[in-house]
């Protein structure tokens, strides 16, 4: 049977109980879940919020293509992604995602590979609101992300 897997781009927050049992219902032999869900720092009080913009379908497609590729490395039953656009304050979550397989290994390998691809393949584009009220500001990219994901291509050389 095929890997389930879910992909979502949403404005509206969501719970990680809710996304879970979404995502599992009716799924037989898992033993293990992994949820990993990223929160909107405040950076110390510096930020109030994050602005999140994207392109819907060239998100939604590369996202669906990372969570393709994930399922077709590891034994996974199930994996989703749900993830905030729009402006998101401090506190609240911004990214959700779950891996469901019978053995712990395969889902939290599945789950970091969907975080670190995500963090520099996905179009997403981040502003800050800082809390003072002064000027929003464009995230740049870090990169600590593309190291990240570097790895995952040093561990397939590697095989």
């Amino acid at each position: 049977m095929a890997p389930r897997t879910s992909v979502r781009v949403q404005e509206e927050r969501f719970t990680i109980a809710d996304e879970s049992e979404r995502l599992l219902a009716g799924l037989a032999d898992v033993g293990a879940l992994v949820t990993f869900s990223g929160l909107c720092r405040s950076e110390g009080g510096r930020l109030k919020a994050l602005e999140l913009e994207h392109y819907p379908e060239m998100t939604e497609a590369e996202l669906t293509r990372i969570v393709g590729e994930a399922v077709e490395r590891w034994p996974i039953q199930a994996l989703g992604v749900v993830h905030r656009v729009g402006v998101i304050p401090a506190g609240e979550e911004i990214v959700l995602v779950i891996a469901a397989s019978s053995h712990r290994a395969a889902a939290f390998e599945a789950a970091e590979f969907v975080m670190d691809f995500l963090k520099t393949d996905a179009p997403f584009w981040k502003k800050e609101h800082p809390a003072d009220g002064s000027a929003t500001k464009w995230v740049d990219a870090k990169s600590s992300d593309d190291a990240a994901r570097a790895r995952w291509q040093r561990k397939d050389a590697a095989e």
